[in-house]
């Protein structure tokens, strides 16, 4: 079964890729990532561009769409990234999810919809 890791954490500030420290800020990603792959967990992962990038759609019954710039609610925390991970059941994936290596924030755990 597959599960989406949906991270949320406030934006972090670090080197830009090139940047002196880079590849140190990165490397517990870098080695999240491999073991998942190595797990047979892997299915995609992305991060997002910061929330000042955002443009949410607003519906209301009977209403006509409202586009607006930026997230859809003010909080500290943003939705910054994800995963989609192959687990056996929630259990796994929350253990997988557990390991990401954020310093701060929230880890929602969801089953897709198989296809």
């Amino acid at each position: 079964m597959q599960y989406m890791i949906l991270i949320h954490s406030e934006p972090m500030d670090g080197p830009n890729p090139g940047e002196p420290g880079f590849d140190e800020m990165m490397a517990p990603w870098m080695a999240y990532n491999q073991k998942l792959i190595d797990g047979g967990h892997y299915v995609a992962a992305d991060q997002l561009q910061g929330v000042e990038t955002a443009t949410t759609i607003r519906r209301a019954y009977g209403a006509g769409d409202t586009i607006v710039d930026g997230p859809f609610a003010e909080t500290k925390e943003h939705f910054g990234g994800f995963y989609i991970v192959e687990a056996t059941d929630l259990d796994e994936a929350l253990a997988l999810a557990a390991e990401v290596p954020i310093p701060a924030g929230s880890l929602e755990v969801r089953p897709v919809v198989p296809s």
